[in-house]
């Protein structure tokens, strides 16, 4: 089973990357973030037209995530994250799909740190903290993927002098993050990869892609119940290429059945 988390980087002007992709690859379940559309203006007819199921939480303008299913049902459980509800954007979805509950989430950015920004992401990471740790208590599978905002260490940044204050690579934030896979979670791609250079995303200005000065902000952590079903990991670095591409890649897993 193949599934992928993708930051479209808006869903209706990405469109003709995000279909051909969908028709190259064909993964089982993708994970969207940043649709950077309301929630009637999801393109669902030419997603279903692709062959995908897909639930979706959308936010004018911003954010947005959504979960896509070729093949499985999808039984959505839930379309926020808990812990305040006075927090309005649409960065976390979460459904059952083929006996795995799989959550997608988009992490708040942070910047400019130190701040307002910077305080409701360690915010919003201590309440994932929280709701991790409860669905490590049920007997499940798990995964939670999508663009953590994170580069959790030094291999996963270009130059990481240069991002020293920045949220993405701040020492509270990386620790944030190395908190939340100590509970018991993998990180399916450092699995895989332990010790090379492998990034998710590359700027568009100063032809980062072009010199490959990337960072590795997208994640699939994985519960116990999932570690020894990975197979293979990887990163669709050529989508980053491709004409009105985001400025993200398409990041997958294959796991093996039961």
């Amino acid at each position: 089973m193949k599934i992928a988390t993708y930051n479209v980087n808006g869903v209706n002007g990405r469109l003709p990357v995000l279909l051909r992709w969908l028709h190259e690859t064909a993964p089982d379940v993708v994970c969207l973030q940043e649709l950077k559309a309301p929630q009637e203006k999801f393109p669902l007819k030419a997603i279903e037209d692709a062959g995908y199921q897909a639930i979706w939480h959308g936010q004018k303008s911003w954010n947005g995530v959504a979960i896509l299913s070729r093949g499985h049902e999808i039984q959505e459980l839930r379309r926020e994250l808990p812990g305040d509800e006075e927090d309005t954007h649409s960065r976390y979805i979460e459904a059952i799909i083929n006996n795995m509950v799989i959550g997608c989430l988009y992490l708040p950015n942070g910047n400019p740190a130190p701040g307002p920004k910077l305080e409701y992401k360690l915010g919003w990471f201590e309440r994932l903290h929280a709701h991790a740790a409860e669905l490590l208590t049920h007997d499940v599978p798990v995964i939670l993927a999508g663009d953590y905002n994170v580069m959790p260490t030094e291999l996963d940044v270009y130059k990481p002098e240069r991002w020293v204050d920045d949220a993405l690579f701040r020492p509270e934030v990386r620790e944030a993050f190395k908190n939340l896979v100590d509970q018991g979670w993998t990180d399916a791609l450092r699995k895989i990869y332990p010790n090379e250079v492998i990034y998710t995303f590359w700027d568009y200005f100063r032809n980062a892609y072009g010199r490959n000065a990337g960072l590795r902000i997208d994640h699939f952590l994985l519960s116990p119940h999932l570690k020894k079903r990975l197979l293979n990991a990887g990163v669709d670095k050529e989508v980053r290429g491709w004409e009105k591409s985001s400025d993200h890649a398409p990041t997958w897993i294959e796991l093996s059945e039961e």
